[in-house]
């Protein structure tokens, strides 16, 4: 057996071939070994028998507004990394708007890893801001660290944080193909908005027409131009349309390299049950009908959706209003996002090995964690411990969130995180957490190119 000091045994380990009774061995915080269940443990090793619980890799969620610094009444470091702790994340990436000031240049970087260093319970890495006239920042950010840039097309719901015309979007397209840079994209058209009917009150029918899926489709389309066009690798974040699609499946046969998430809450909750007034539900992109549910589940089976992240978008509850359309947009979901989407994909025939798939494996790999996402050899010994049997109701009170507004309240879910581990050190486990013990990551090779996303057969 491979030399280890910690040996964690289950009869259900997830990898990349498959789940199976394993003991894994870890030694300096690395995966070393995934050997039989009945393994002879080295001397000196350190044994955490699981029984039954399952081990999963941990969650790369990379959609995440900490909010910090500038906005830390909405969430900050501290909060938002023991939340992700609790639900069996152990990476995330943070998103460079809400903050103040955003992480729009080096210099706004080196705040936030200031005031993140500290605080970080699990890994934390960094998205740039590509905005109207900082295309000439983008290049020093990508030698910073940053793992991608983020770029709005339609507005962001802060000042400080502006959109592109499909002028600016070129320009920002350029300079990241040229030295091989991803560009995340929210993908609404402002005209396709500006067009539809906009009524102010509590009725959800009205904010959901107010965000026609035409809006997204109409974005998505100008992006995948744009990209062919430019040779530019980009992706499409929290895609809600199920009408999308086809041009994002047409796109990829022509060679297009174009990556695609979706979130937890458009997998898991429908605009058919969403009470008039319950501003914890709204996002924007909204939250659709049940039939564009079902179409969003097909392209994450088919490939055509490549992972789920949590868009996570607190904010302090007095915005959270009664009126659609002046609440504040967001849904707080780092702590449920493993459960509510493992109830759903059971739901759906779906396993843990497809859920690990979206949740950890495909978004280590969109922004080039090659240490994260899969328990094999020569990864982080990062782990969530699951237990996908147990039930629980979801309570905001027990919620890690700073400001514990949940569209997830009084739902029961299946599966419970036992404990989460970072670099084989146990972060988390029955509601309690150790000291910070999360690091800073960057760009792990300066220049390598990500690969092209898989074409379907």
């Amino acid at each position: 057996m491979s030399d280890a000091e910690l040996v964690l045994r289950s009869t259900r380990v997830v990898t990349p071939r498959g789940t199976r009774p394993a003991s894994v061995a870890v030694a300096d915080g690395t995966i070393t070994a995934v050997l039989p269940h009945d393994a002879e443990l080295p001397a000196g090793a350190r044994l955490e028998d699981l029984g039954d619980d399952v081990l999963l890799p941990g969650l790369v969620d990379t959609h995440v507004h900490v909010n910090d610094p500038g906005r830390t009444e909405w969430e900050g470091f501290w909060t938002a990394t023991r939340a992700a702790a609790a639900g069996g994340i152990t990476t995330l990436v943070d998103m460079p708007l809400n903050s103040l000031p955003p992480t729009t240049t080096v210099d706004h970087l080196r705040v936030k890893q200031d005031v993140a260093r500290d605080q970080a319970h699990v890994d934390v890495g960094f998205w740039g801001g590509a905005l109207p006239g900082n295309v000439e920042d983008l290049r020093p950010l990508h030698e910073a660290g940053v793992l991608g840039f983020k770029a709005f097309l339609s507005p962001s719901g802060v000042d400080e944080f502006p959109h592109h015309t499909q002028d600016g979007l070129a320009r920002c397209l350029a300079e990241t193909s040229g030295f091989g840079g991803l560009l995340v994209v929210h993908a609404e058209d402002p005209h396709h908005l500006a067009a539809a009917p906009q009524h102010g009150g509590p009725r959800y029918s009205d904010f959901l027409a107010s965000r026609p899926r035409r809006a997204e489709d109409a974005a998505i389309a100008a992006l995948i131009a744009q990209a062919k066009r430019l040779h530019a690798r980009v992706h499409v974040l929290h895609l809600s349309s199920g009408s999308a699609l086809p041009l994002i499946a047409e796109a990829r046969a022509e060679g297009v390299r174009i990556t695609v998430e979706t979130c937890p809450h458009y997998l898991t909750l429908t605009a058919e049950e969403v009470p008039d007034g319950a501003c914890a539900f709204k996002c924007c992109p909204p939250i659709r009908e049940a039939a564009n549910q079902d179409l969003l589940w097909q392209a994450l089976a088919d490939g055509t959706v490549d992972c789920v992240v949590t868009d996570h978008s607190p904010c302090t509850a007095d915005l959270k209003t009664d009126d659609f359309a002046t609440a504040w947009g967001g849904i707080s979901g780092l702590q449920l996002s493993l459960p509510a989407v493992w109830t759903a994909a059971r739901g759906r025939g779906h396993g843990l090995q497809d859920v690990v798939r979206w949740m950890s494996a495909r978004t280590a790999a969109l922004v080039g964690l090659d240490r994260k996402g899969a328990v094999e050899p020569g990864r982080d010994a990062d782990f969530a411990v699951f237990a996908p049997e147990e039930t629980f109701t979801v309570d905001p009170a027990a919620l890690q969130h700073r400001n514990r507004v949940t569209a997830y309240a009084g739902r029961t879910l299946h599966g419970v995180v036992r404990s989460t581990w970072l670099r084989g050190e146990r972060v988390f486990a029955d509601g309690e957490f150790t000291e910070p013990r999360g690091r800073l990551l960057t760009r792990p090779s300066a220049g390598r190119r990500p690969p092209a996303p898989e074409r379907k057969s």
